[in-house]
């Protein structure tokens, strides 16, 4: 057998076994990864001792770059969520934009305030919300739900510091902040699939909770506007002020967007290197920390407000494990030779490259169901293969792996059953009406968008 067969058997195998222990046996995710990435080097035809160092090594290089902007950002997101910030710039977006436009103004709510805090989380806690806004304009909680969740998974999946495509991000070795701006426009065109399909699902399946919210109603007249406002404006009184609010989403994006701006015009010196320095993502995110923890933790006591950060930093401790295992099946792939190999053969076909990670992340999340594990795995196969190709924008592949997770969201992902529960949608064929299909048309409208960028960029 030819060293290139080798390499390319390994490879097969490995990635069948890891699907395989996922999906049928109890092994963890990230036990899987390293398994995988062990029997893929060792086949592929290098020494076990080599094998073991490659592991090594790409766990370490790949959480050395983004691990602690991951630990960071769910401290900061658990702050967000559990002080009322969500809930506060939700209530401002609506107001904002105004009566007749609930759909836009929760997609917005969900677009922003997915960003720091985890999608599930995200919907659960503007839940109320949802039921709130429906029962006083009278429209399907359908039609308000759907705009906010998908809006919420748009920058879930693209946008860092979502621990996500933070990890994808890490595994290919590309700029944090420009991957902050590819995601958050890659994340608009999204958002408006999940407008436009709530506002028509909403008609079909009109959906309303009666007033205390414990059962579901169809009502005969609608409630006035007037009184959403009325509710806004006294529950308000509870919680931050927007600026509060909204202080720790915006400064580390704004930091680092400075940072890559900068850098990439290549200016320096003076008070531009101490901006550079902000604008690192390790000491922007952690300048968003500090500011949620004065601007929105400021009357919590000592203990409360450690309570909360450590609650959050115990959420990433599965997500750096799997970034990091990601990183190590990459790195195998790397020393292995097959990355190399399979590079030159993807460059010889008549396919964008890119589409590489894009196709893998969207079966992977087909055979197994979660988002962040379909990005990661297909982040870990493709880098090193794309790192060959030349004229590939390593950015742009990133995203391409992290929002082809995003296909066909069904029974076996979390958010399948936050989102149809919390709406009070029991009948299957409804549920999958609800978030497979949008899911499955926001990840076409991704992919429509990855290949035009493909070509301008």
């Amino acid at each position: 057998m030819s060293s290139e067969s080798q390499v390319i058997l390994g490879l097969i195998i490995g990635v069948i076994l890891l699907v395989y222990l996922v999906v049928k046996t109890k092994i963890h995710v990230f036990l899987a990864l390293i398994i995988a990435a062990a029997i893929t080097g060792i086949i592929g035809g290098m020494s076990p001792p080599k094998v073991a160092d490659a592991i090594i090594g790409g766990f370490g290089s790949t959480l050395g770059s983004i691990g602690i902007v991951i630990g960071f950002g769910v401290m900061m997101g658990r702050l967000l969520e559990v002080s009322g910030a969500a809930e506060r710039l939700a209530y401002a977006l609506i107001k904002f934009i105004g009566k007749k436009k609930e759909e836009w103004a929760m997609a917005l709510a969900g677009y922003i305030v997915a960003i720091p805090i985890f999608v599930d989380s995200t919907f659960i806690i503007l839940t109320p919300l949802i039921k709130s806004v429906a029962r006083k304009t009278g429209k399907s909680v359908v039609a308000i739900g759907i705009p906010l969740a998908i809006g919420a998974v748009a920058t879930h999946h693209a946008v860092p510091p979502t621990p996500g495509p933070l990890g994808v991000a890490g595994i290919f070795g590309v700029d944090i902040g420009q991957m902050i701006i590819y995601g958050l426009i890659f994340a608009i065109p999204i958002m408006l699939v999940g407008v436009f399909y709530g506002k028509w699902l909403g008609k079909r399946i009109y959906q309303l909770p009666n007033e205390d919210g414990t059962d579901w109603v169809r009502p005969e007249d609608e409630m006035t506007y007037d009184e959403f406002v009325q509710l806004s404006d006294e529950r308000n009184k509870e919680l931050p002020s927007l600026f509060r609010s909204i202080l720790p989403i915006v400064l580390p994006i704004v930091l680092i967007f400075l940072n890559t701006t900068l850098t990439a015009l290549e200016i320096t010196g003076g008070i531009y290197d101490y901006l550079i320095f902000l604008g690192q993502p390790i000491i922007a995110v952690g300048l968003a920390v500090i500011a949620a923890i004065y601007a929105l933790a400021g009357r919590w006591s000592r203990e409360d407000t450690l309570a909360r950060m450590e609650e959050g930093m115990n959420a990433a401790g599965v997500i750096l494990l799997i970034t990091g295992a990601g990183g190590a099946f990459g790195y195998v792939l790397r020393e292995s030779g097959a990355g190399d190999y399979i590079g030159n053969l993807v460059a010889s076909l008549p396919l964008p490259a890119v589409l590489i990670p894009f196709i893998v992340a969207s079966l992977i999340r087909l055979i197994q169901g979660s988002g962040t594990v379909a990005m990661i795995t297909a982040a870990s196969i493709s880098a090193p293969i794309l790192v060959n190709i030349d004229g590939v924008n390593m950015v742009l592949a990133a995203q391409a792996a992290a929002l082809g997770a995003m296909v066909f969201s069904y029974f076996s992902d979390t958010m399948f059953w936050v989102v149809n529960r919390s709406l009070g949608i029991t009948n299957t064929k409804e549920q999958i009406m609800v978030w497979s299909v949008p899911t499955t048309l926001a990840w076409g409208a991704s992919l429509i968008a990855i290949l035009v960028a493909d070509i301008f960029v």
